[in-house]
């Protein structure tokens, strides 16, 4: 495999701070035909909150992800980050992402807000996602709620910049072949909504490395 450029605080925070990103083309080579990318007309979105949290480690910055469990109502057992439902007192986005990160892992304080991704539309269950970069100093203790989180995993996130864990598989949907675009992680398919947060990541470091090289 290929070196690849290890990811510093410094590098994320100009890559989620890029003026102007649009994630279009990073979304396309992960887009299922046909899906829409905004709530059909009428059609209110439930709004979300989700944090995309780093911390360093020798090979640099690590993000963190998480399993849902089998009984959830919505996405169960799929790979998801840290988030949930923007509650009427939650301030902002960020807070809650922040409120629900703090529940479902217990990681209630020390978190540096870096910056924020595009918001994502996810069809099935007509939620508007809106995740918030973020960072903490060290490693985090881990104190994951049973009812929401099965297991939490990491993955560097020099790796995005590896083609080798970018793969496609046709799926089955109700009887409907798809071609499934994933990230390839520690044994888990990461797809869907996180799979095209981490795609726009990817888009934007790749584009703050070209721009530190070319200075």
């Amino acid at each position: 495999m290929t070196e690849l450029t290890m990811i510093t605080l410094d590098i994320l925070t100009k890559a989620v701070n890029i003026p102007d990103f649009d994630p279009a083309a990073a979304y396309a080579a992960l887009a299922v035909p046909n899906r829409p990318r905004m709530p059909a007309e009428g059609i209110i979105p439930r709004q979300a909150g989700v944090l995309v949290l780093t911390y360093p480690e020798a090979d640099g910055l690590h993000v963190i992800l998480t399993q849902r469990t089998s009984t959830l109502r919505s996405h169960s057992g799929q790979i998801s980050f840290p988030g949930g439902r923007r509650n009427p007192e939650d301030d902002s986005f960020t807070a809650a992402a922040l409120r629900e990160t703090c529940e479902e892992l217990g990681i209630c304080e020390g978190i540096k807000i870096i910056g924020t991704l595009s918001h994502i539309y996810i069809p099935p269950s007509n939620f508007e996602v809106f995740p918030t970069v973020a960072t903490l100093a060290k490693r985090p203790v881990y104190y994951p709620n049973p009812d929401e989180v099965e297991s939490v995993f990491t993955m560097p996130l020099q790796l995005l910049l590896d083609p080798q864990i970018k793969l496609t598989e046709d799926w089955d949907f109700s009887g409907t072949m798809r071609p499934i675009t994933y990230y390839s992680v520690g044994g888990h398919k990461v797809w869907g909504a996180t799979a095209f947060m981490l795609s726009e990541l990817e888009a934007r470091l790749r584009l703050a490395l070209d721009m530190e090289q070319s200075r």
